[in-house]
């Protein structure tokens, strides 16, 4: 990886746009996520695609790792989360404001698969990993859209 590490913050919609941005097209295997009632938090380990070095020429995967705090309540929708070969495409991630600061982000993903999280407020965290190569885990595929950061 030859860009800086990505390290995003997101606490309004605005920031959570830059993040989709940066994600969009990013492969998660549903062994990778995880819900923990407990801190409060839903994280996850995607291979997303690097949208800089393709401006470059180059097809790049990164380990990034992404995780929401303050989650009241997780839901999933058009896959089994105990498939955990489950391989899911990131579209976009959605928050909708509730009674502020609360409120309930979607992870909507390829294939009409959606994690729902029940949200205190909007306070998500993503950053490049030191991950081995992904190769194994996702194609070297360019992702068909992108969305405007």
């Amino acid at each position: 990886m030859s860009d800086r590490p990505l390290r995003l913050l997101a606490h309004d919609s605005d920031d959570l746009a830059v993040v989709t941005g940066r994600l969009q097209g990013a492969d998660v295997l549903a062994r990778d996520m995880a819900y923990l009632p407990k801190a409060r938090r839903f994280a996850f380990v995607a291979a997303r695609f690097n949208w800089l070095a393709a401006e470059r020429g180059e097809i790049e995967r990164v380990a990034t790792g992404a995780h929401f705090d303050g989650v009241l309540s997780a839901a999933t929708q058009g896959f089994d989360p105990r498939e955990s070969d489950a391989l899911l495409n990131l579209i976009s991630i959605e928050f909708t404001p509730g009674e502020a600061p609360a409120g309930e982000v979607a992870l909507i993903f390829s294939g009409g698969a959606e994690v729902r999280l029940r949200v205190e407020c909007l306070d998500a965290h993503v950053r490049d990993l030191d991950l081995p190569d992904l190769d194994a885990r996702a194609d070297e595929t360019p992702p068909t859209g992108r969305a405007d950061d």
